[in-house]
């Protein structure tokens, strides 16, 4: 008589990526090479994943989009070219990918100047190219200038009290006279335009995008006056050209203002940030039956338990009762906040190596933590 074969054990590999060193991608290669060191048989799906911001078109590139690169501004008004993703009618755009603080010159701030035009460029692209739903993922932004430059660039006029165009960035928006909203790009009046955004600040305010966030992007107390009177000019101009006032809808102030801009003008909706990563990779359908879960990310610290991609694949896999354990360069997680957030155990490669090596040899360190999760988690030979 033949004796069946024993069911192959299925492992998820849903990693963020490793800020300033590895892909979420190459993270998931690295552990399921260690984790088949020990268990050659053992069946792997990797999903990378991200939060919404810098990575979201990597994990969207993993998961079958196709990188479409198109010229589009940077974020000081420069030509250069940046990508969105495509998988039939729908399109991913990560800001950060296209006017984010890395692509600021000689990495100088400019927060009073820079646009977010560059994100309104790949959109408008992918709306040309037919996209019908377009997910935006908004973080990294250099900009505070209420996503007036995005807004340009999709054929929205905003002028001077003698009809030029407004300069860029927040300090343009305090010559700010009239909106014209009549050139808007025709695809979005059919199109479902999606903003990943895990921040409830509005617009304006002492909680705002100026006060919260222009100082990361530079700001000095002098520019955040400046920069939350010129938004509040323009949301008082918005809301006089649309009928209604979005600039204390939660999220308005997300990325300098691009959340009030996409939801006020161009009828966006706002979710989650890993959660419409989840959907776009697909990972909500790898989970059920699963042995294991490994997640990570750079850092697993008090950031990770509000919104971070790894705490989010921890919760839906203990949705469908599978355990988790994550990877990381560094850890500063107690163990009850690790348990708190459903993750089993996580491994650093601070403590396999120096950090000098977990920064400049991450990958052979994970191959390493990951023969290690195989003989502890998945009763791999010692």
């Amino acid at each position: 008589m033949t004796v069946p074969a024993p069911p192959t054990r299925r492992v998820v590999i849903a990693p963020d990526k490793f800020k300033g060193t590895l892909t979420a991608a190459a993270v998931a290669t690295h552990v399921a090479t260690g984790l088949r060191s020990v268990l050659p048989d053992l069946e792997v799906v990797t999903v990378p994943v991200a939060d919404g911001g810098d990575g979201t078109l990597a994990a969207a590139e993993a998961a079958g989009f196709v990188r479409v690169t198109v010229p589009a501004h940077g974020p000081t008004g420069e030509d250069r070219k940046a990508a969105y993703g495509a998988r039939g009618t729908e399109a991913v755009v990560e800001l950060a990918e296209v006017c984010g603080l890395d692509h600021l010159p000689d990495g100088r701030r400019q927060p009073l100047t820079a646009t977010s035009r560059g994100a309104g460029d790949l959109i408008a692209a992918a709306l040309d190219d037919g996209a019908r739903r377009v997910v935006v993922g908004i973080g990294g932004s250099a900009s505070t200038d209420g996503g007036a430059g995005l807004l340009q660039a999709l054929g929205a006029r905003i002028t001077t009290a003698d009809g030029h165009e407004v300069g860029p960035g927040g300090l343009g928006l305090e010559d700010a006279e009239a909106l014209d909203l009549s050139g808007l790009h025709p695809g979005l009046a059919g199109a479902e335009v999606v903003v990943a955004c895990d921040v409830d600040n509005p617009l304006t305010g002492s909680r705002g995008a100026a006060a919260v966030y222009g100082p990361q992007k530079g700001a000095s107390p002098d520019d955040v006056e400046r920069l939350d009177a010129a938004l509040a000019r323009w949301a008082d101009l918005v809301a006089s050209s649309i009928g209604a006032d979005h600039r204390h809808d939660p999220g308005a102030g997300a990325a300098g203002g691009v959340g009030f801009g996409l939801v006020a003008v161009a009828g966006a909706t706002t979710r989650p940030g890993a959660e419409l990563v989840f959907e776009l990779t697909g990972l909500h359908d790898a989970l059920p039956g699963a042995a294991l879960v490994v997640t990570g990310e750079g850092a697993l610290d008090r950031q990770t338990l509000h919104g971070k991609a790894p705490a989010a694949v921890a919760a839906a896999a203990r949705e469908v009762g599978v355990p988790v354990v994550a990877v990381a360069g560094r850890v500063s997680l107690t163990e009850g906040d690790l348990r708190a957030a459903g993750i089993d155990a996580a491994y650093a490669l601070v403590g396999e190596a120096s950090e000098q090596e977990a920064m400049e040899a991450p990958g052979p360190l994970l191959e390493r933590l990951g023969a290690r999760i195989a003989r502890e988690h998945l009763g791999g030979a010692r």
